[in-house]
């Protein structure tokens, strides 16, 4: 779709060339759901690597370092682009699982007062954003201002997700399969929600987006953790690097296909 030089937004706000940008966050589909859920569990089996591998200061820097650059670059994209949104994605989910992980093993936080935390900072974007846009679509960004509350807003449920999955399955003591299967069960709640008793979408969306992430992570974790922490100790290294395969194979169809571009734009 080609960027839109002109436009008015709900609020009645004329979007100059100055000001609007093309829509750079794709169709909500059935692989848009598959990539994030993929996303989500790289995020933690990275995560995990990086600072058992190194020096855990130098790993959330570096973190931090590719999570600035991959959001630069798709800041900077003048439209959806396939690889640039879902890199952006994958660095905000190794570096959203560092900053939870940080409040919790380095300062000491328990994860039920890092999951409180979290929440109210997502409240707080999510409050200041509809304050700002009278509204939460993903599908009507249409300005840096909107873009930059959504990147706030995906940054925030990443950490947010981390914390509560933690929560589940280590403060809850369920496990990560367990806490996996939970969040698994809880995801369909928005989508049933939706699709039989009509849910607000945008509520079932930000709702649903939240809940992946402690199902990536569970799982990863699952797949990942030694046999006495109850998983598989298949090593987070290799989870992380068949994790990548994956998503790169699906967003290099996806980039090839476009069958994600988006394709509403209301105002």
């Amino acid at each position: 779709m080609p960027a839109m030089d002109t436009g008015v937004s709900k609020t009645g706000t004329v979007l100059t060339p100055a000001t609007a940008v093309a829509v750079k966050v794709p169709e909500v589909t059935i692989y848009f759901w598959v990539v994030k859920a993929l996303t989500t569990a790289f995020g933690e089996s990275a995560s995990d690597f990086m600072v058992h591998s190194i020096n855990p200061v130098l790993a959330v820097l570096l973190g931090f370092i590719a999570f600035c650059a991959a959001l630069i670059a798709q800041l900077l994209a003048p439209r959806y682009m396939a690889s640039r949104y879902w890199l952006a994605v994958a660095m905000v989910g190794v570096f959203g699982t560092m900053a939870a992980d940080v409040l919790h093993v380095g300062f000491g936080v328990p994860y039920a007062v890092s999951s409180v935390l979290f929440v109210v900072t997502l409240a707080a974007v999510f409050t200041t954003w509809y304050a700002s846009e009278r509204t939460l679509s993903i599908h009507s960004i249409l300005t840096r201002r909107r873009e930059l509350f959504y990147w706030a807003a995906v940054v925030s449920t990443f950490a947010l997700g981390t914390a509560v999955g933690d929560l589940a399955a280590v403060s809850l003591r369920l496990g990560y399969f367990s806490s996996g299967i939970v969040f698994a069960l809880a995801i369909l709640v928005p989508a049933i929600g939706y699709w039989r008793f009509r849910l607000n979408a945008v509520a079932a969306f930000w709702t649903a987006y939240i809940l992946t992430r402690p199902l990536g992570a569970s799982f990863a974790d699952w797949l990942g953790v030694s046999h006495v922490r109850g998983g598989l100790d298949l090593g987070p290294g290799p989870v992380s690097l068949a994790l990548a395969g994956l998503i790169v194979a699906f967003v290099t169809y996806l980039a090839r296909t476009k069958i994600d571009l988006p394709r509403s734009v209301p105002v």
